[in-house]
């Protein structure tokens, strides 16, 4: 029997971007918080530090040096983090505005404070 093929992830906007501080909202590691590592925008996916923590096993191999289990990040669905405002210190949605040098910022929507810029 055949595999049946996977369908394709239409793109979303993604307006999080690295070293953001992000807090997980739903799932098994809800309530966890870390900075994203790296965004996969095709797949819709962020990585976020010491967040859904997986076990690769490895074989020795003469470039990558030593075998065994090797722990690292899984990546995590855009839709599952929210990103935390600096100055409210809680997760909150935000919008994007144009700043007075003209330059897009992203304001929090609780505080009305700037979180870059």
């Amino acid at each position: 029997m055949a595999r049946a093929a996977k369908p394709k992830v239409e793109p979303v906007r993604i307006r999080l971007k690295k070293n953001d501080l992000v807090e997980v909202i739903t799932g098994k590691e809800k309530g966890k918080t870390g900075k994203i590592l790296k965004v996969l925008r095709e797949k819709n996916q962020v990585l976020v530090e010491k967040v859904n923590m997986i076990k690769r096993h490895t074989r020795p191999s003469p470039t990558s040096g030593q075998g065994g289990i090797i722990e690292k990040e899984a990546p995590l669905t855009v839709a599952k983090v929210m990103l935390i405002c600096p100055k409210c210190a809680t997760a909150t949605r935000f919008h994007l505005t144009v700043t007075a040098e003209g330059k897009k910022a992203r304001v929090c929507r609780k505080c009305k404070e700037l979180i870059d810029g």
